[in-house]
């Protein structure tokens, strides 16, 4: 398997490392096969309880190959195949990023922008640095949107502030991006991997099995009326009541401890 995303597993956290760093990493052929291919590989395993996305080399992700666009448009790649490339490529791994089973944490740390900034609002949550910037700049090349960003960012933002986004290209630093809600929480450079660390091991020693649900029934909660969320939670927490780590919740709170939950 290609180099260009590193998968390390520990203590439950498996992290995927964006590994490009003299092209910003962009999300396309090699990084994007390889995030697709480690997604994969981390839903088989029986030992992962939370997903970690990052880049290395200063930036999270410059989206597009911007000289690869140039080379399609040079080339004899015909408009359906382009189409079809982006929708195998990106587009699944988008929706396997977005669906996966555990909880997801991306760490911005640098620039994530284009089809890079919707793989960072495609996690659950969103850690940056200070030095952290995030922008839907697909104007700046004369594109409409991809990667998710119709979906994703409306839901994050609002739809007219999505529009905003999407039409002025602009790059938000890391405390307006706070302040609209694209990043969960925002920490000073020198304490990023720590705090941002912190976080990520808290969400990995929770209950698995019940946050998996909670998840799912979130994400799918906004499509739905009152009485479906309800039947769908009761429906889930009919699969959760069964788990160890609900069993082990109760029997910590009786017996006024921290719970020491197993994923499980």
């Amino acid at each position: 398997m290609s180099d260009a995303v590193l998968l390390d597993v520990e203590d439950g956290v498996a992290t995927l490392t964006m590994n490009q760093p003299d092209r910003m990493n962009p999300v396309t052929g090699p990084i994007s096969e390889g995030i697709e291919n480690h997604l994969d590989t981390v839903e088989e395993r029986d030992d992962v309880r939370c997903v970690v996305v990052e880049g290395a080399g200063g930036a999270f992700s410059a989206g597009g190959d911007i000289q690869g666009m140039k080379d399609r448009l040079e080339g004899d790649e015909s408009l359906d195949e382009a189409v079809d490339q982006l929708e195998r490529g990106l587009s699944e791994t988008m929706v396997k990023l977005v669906t996966c089973t555990y909880p997801t944490v991306a760490k911005v740390d640098g620039p994530a922008v284009g089809a890079g900034a919707n793989l960072a609002i495609g996690c659950d949550v969103v850690l940056a640095s200070d030095s952290a910037s995030i922008g839907f700049v697909f104007n700046q090349v004369g594109l409409s949107v991809d990667g998710g960003t119709s979906y994703l960012l409306p839901r994050v933002v609002g739809v007219n502030k999505a529009k905003e986004l999407v039409f002025t290209g602009e790059i938000l630093g890391a405390a307006e991006a706070d302040d609209l809600g694209l990043f969960n929480h925002v920490y000073p450079d020198e304490e990023f991997e720590d705090q941002a660390g912190a976080m990520v091991d808290r969400i990995a020693a929770g209950p698995t099995v019940a946050l998996s649900r909670a998840k799912r029934l979130i994400q799918d909660g906004i499509e739905k009326d009152l009485e479906q969320a309800l039947h769908d939670e009761a429906a889930a927490q009919g699969v959760v009541f069964d788990s160890h780590d609900h069993r082990e919740g109760v029997e910590a709170f009786l017996e006024d401890r921290e719970p020491e939950f197993e994923g499980r």
